[in-house]
């Protein structure tokens, strides 16, 4: 951990890539249905479109991410890529902290994958780390979509942003709906660090600012 940076920990899969729009056409392939049939309004897992009968949420997942370059074919969300540039001119150290090896025997084309997505978007990051439990990566404010995963940071007492979707509605502030939410409550949360009253979060750790 660096104490004398302020340290933005980012998800990547529905906050910084559209990953359940993308999903959304690679599973209609995959399922031979039009995508309209599709719902936009998931849960966690994407039961809404009868996966079950088909294998699963991981089968999908399998084929999209090996058949279909999944991570490299992304889109961006809107505000995402340029938000992230500003940020990172003013100092702030971007640390992409995502769950992408959730295949078996697969971690180097997702690695590849997400490396050369990175690049493809010019997303500035100083530190890559793939992983399921993001509370050991240390980080000022998190900012993750998944309800498990965002629940799991705050009750690591984890500053953590919710980036809103139909999974995570449930989920109390702070929420940030679009980057430029995301913009203004990271742009809160670094004034407060910079003043000395707000603390770096990860791996147990407590970690106050002098």
């Amino acid at each position: 951990m660096d104490e004398s940076s302020f340290i933005l920990g980012v998800d990547l899969d529905g906050v910084v890539g559209d990953f359940y729009a993308c999903m959304r056409q690679i599973a209609a392939e995959w399922l031979d249905r039009p995508v309209e049939s599709l719902t936009t309004e998931v849960s966690y897992g994407l039961s809404e479109w009868g996966l079950e009968e088909y294998g699963g949420y991981e089968k999908l997942h399998r084929f999209a991410v090996t058949q279909r370059d999944l991570f490299r074919i992304l889109p961006p969300v809107k505000g995402a890529s340029a938000t992230l540039r500003r940020l990172s001119e003013r100092g702030i150290r971007i640390r992409i902290i995502t769950h992408r090896l959730f295949l078996k025997y697969f971690h180097k084309e997702a690695i590849s994958q997400t490396i050369d997505w990175l690049d493809a978007h010019d997303i500035p990051y100083w530190d890559l780390c793939f992983m399921k439990d993001k509370g050991a990566v240390g980080a000022h404010v998190y900012i993750d979509d998944s309800p498990s995963n965002v629940e799991s940071l705050r009750a690591q007492g984890c500053r953590t942003i919710v980036f809103g979707n139909s999974t995570n509605r449930h989920l109390p502030p702070p929420r940030a709906e679009s980057w430029s939410d995301v913009e203004r409550l990271v742009l809160e949360a670094h004034e407060e660090w910079r003043t000395g009253t707000l603390a770096l979060f990860g791996a147990a750790d407590y970690v106050q600012r002098p």
